[in-house]
C-alpha cells in the first residue's frame, strides 16, 4: 500500500496520495479514508480497473505533524473492515479500548 507524499515548495501543505493494491484490497467494493486532518470525515478512494483504490489529498503541514488514519473497507455482502496500511510511519492505540489501532503518519519535515 504506497503511501506517497509531496511537499509543496509554493504552500505550507504536503500533497499525499493513498493508494491500496488489489491484493491488499481483500475483494473489497468500495474504501473510504477516514482520517483525523479533515475531523474524520469519508473520502472515498476510486477503485480502478486493476482493483488498485486510490486518493490524494492536500494537507496542511503548518497544523500539525503528524495526523491518523484508517481506511474502511466495504465487501459485496455489505460487510465493513479495517485496513492498515503496512507503509505508515507507525500504528497507535485508536483510544477506543478494544484494542484497535490507527494508522500514523508524518509530515512536518
Amino acid at each position: 500500500m504506497p503511501i506517497k507524499k509531496q511537499y509543496l515548495k509554493s504552500k505550507p501543505q504536503v500533497k499525499v496520495t493513498f493508494e491500496i493494491e488489489k491484493e491488499e484490497a481483500l475483494g473489497a467494493k468500495s474504501i473510504v479514508l477516514l482520517s483525523e486532518h479533515n475531523n474524520w470525515n469519508a473520502i472515498e478512494l476510486k477503485k480502478f480497473k486493476n482493483g488498485k483504490f486510490k486518493v490524494t489529498e492536500n494537507i496542511p503541514t503548518a497544523d500539525h505533524d503528524s495526523f491518523q488514519f484508517i481506511y474502511i473497507a466495504t465487501a459485496d455482502e455489505g460487510n465493513e473492515f479495517t485496513i492498515l496500511p503496512a507503509d505508515a510511519d507507525a500504528l497507535v492505540d485508536n483510544g477506543m479500548n478494544n484494542g484497535g489501532k490507527n494508522a500514523l503518519l508524518q509530515i512536518a519535515l
